[in-house]
């Protein structure tokens, strides 16, 4: 691959502080080019036109439903057309640079599935599974350890709501084997892997069925829709895109003129930043996984852009591997924010506990990514594939990459750390095995 821009490697310019109805920066980076400056590739113009007759007619939306309606609407939005993920679209992620991220995800899944005496069930459930790509590399391991899981039911539950990428993860998976479900059953499609697995397709986590499961969500969170919040002299308002008056066609973001909905909700007392962004949905989901973890077992791993509570404005677009004014063209860009673990872990309300968030280097580094690198570089025959292959691991590891980028952050049950109370004499108790990736993997 060549060395294009990580996903989200840059971040935008804090929003001034501003009375409404100023005039706001977009996200870019740089300077604002035309929302309606490129507006006819890609059919963007539809989109524009459906929006500016939405703000229109009812005034200023929220950034939320601003970047649901961009990324998600059924006819025009970003994933559901276009959903560029890999080197020929608008953005590249970690499991496309190197296949060794996956391998090691997959590895750790067995590591704790082996840490709780191996459950005879295994669902591997992944969250906006892009290309596939990273369920395809834990595959392999799977395949790779089918001794270990000889006795275990394995399964595969993949959350997307975009036909169009459904249908490349088929491809990719299943070699496009599949078959769509009768309307009244949760999934809406079905397969085999090429491995022999058995994968299911929804549009909702709540439609995956119960059982003891392993939740992976790389790069999901922060495509969730978030609401932005500005500090004023008058206190708290709502950062609203509406329709610039003064150049047709093109948007802006506004300050709302009191207090909304949102900012009652979301703004926590002890707030002490200027700029906030809370995502309602990442706490909804993160609650649901805490809750299924907390009564069926398992584990989420969430892996992401992020801060804990400590940035203020991340909202940007991607376009072409390059930084794209997020009011421009809506629907022909990727928008996304810097996941809050802190707000995560307040949503996950104690029923379970968490771990991280740590930097993408050290997970990797202690999940063995050294060893694994000597092994392939060792069984390399070629000079462009040990280049390929030290390179790939520097995009990953490098702090200035995305070694420092990154973020891991876990949900286990609280019985995986401590043990449960019991009458039993403490010395009688067995040293519960650490966690692989937030300690180091204890190879064997």
């Amino acid at each position: 691959l060549a060395a294009a821009p990580p996903r989200r490697a840059l971040l935008s310019p804090s929003l001034p502080t501003a009375p409404a109805p100023l005039r706001l920066r977009s996200g870019t980076g740089g300077e604002a080019e035309a929302a309606g400056g490129d507006r006819d590739k890609d059919g963007a113009g539809a989109m524009l036109r459906h929006l500016a007759r939405k703000l229109r007619a009812s005034g200023p939306v929220t950034v939320a439903e601003y970047m649901r309606e961009a990324l998600t609407n059924p006819g025009q939005g970003y994933y559901t057309r276009r959903g560029g993920v890999g080197e020929s679209g608008d953005f590249i992620t970690s499991p496309e640079i190197s296949q060794v991220f996956g391998e090691l995800i997959g590895i750790w899944c067995i590591s704790e599935w082996m840490a709780v005496g191996k459950p005879n069930t295994f669902q591997l459930v992944e969250l906006g599974p892009g290309r596939g790509t990273l369920t395809e590399d834990i595959l392999r391991v799977f395949k790779q350890l089918a001794s270990v899981l000889s006795k275990c039911d394995v399964s595969v539950h993949l959350v997307e709501v975009s036909p169009k990428l459904s249908e490349i993860q088929a491809v990719m998976l299943t070699g496009g084997k599949v078959q769509p479900n009768p309307e009244d059953e949760s999934a809406y499609m079905k397969g085999i892997s090429k491995t022999g697995i058995p994968i299911f397709w929804y549009r909702d986590i709540q439609d995956v069925p119960p059982g003891y499961s392993f939740y992976l969500a790389h790069e999901f969170f922060d495509a969730l829709p978030i609401h932005k919040f500005q500090r004023t002299e008058k206190g708290w308002c709502e950062v609203l895109v509406d329709i610039d008056p003064e150049v047709p066609d093109q948007l802006r973001f506004v300050l709302s003129p009191s207090r909304t909905p949102a900012t009652q909700n979301f703004i926590q007392p002890e707030e002490t930043r200027d700029h906030v962004e809370v995502c309602p949905e990442a706490g909804v989901i993160v609650h649901r996984l805490a809750s299924r973890i907390e009564k069926d077992g398992g584990a989420a791993l969430v892996a992401d852009y992020g801060h804990d509570g400590t940035k203020t404005d991340t909202f940007r677009g991607f376009r072409n591997h390059k930084l794209h004014n997020v009011l421009s063209a809506p629907g022909t860009a990727d928008l996304t924010a810097d996941v809050d673990f802190s707000y995560l872990r307040k949503m996950v309300q104690g029923k379970t506990a968490t771990l991280g968030p740590i930097k993408q280097r050290e997970f990797l580094k202690n999940m063995g990514i050294d060893l694994r690198l000597q092994v392939l570089l060792q069984n390399s025959g070629d000079t462009s594939t040990r280049e390929q292959l030290l390179h790939s691991y520097d995009m990953l590891m490098n702090p200035e990459k995305m070694g420092d980028c990154f973020n891991f952050f876990a949900l286990l049950p609280h019985h995986r750390l401590v043990h449960p109370a019991k009458n039993d004499k403490p010395e009688s108790k067995s040293p519960l095995p650490p966690v692989a990736g937030f300690n180091e993997l204890l190879l064997k």
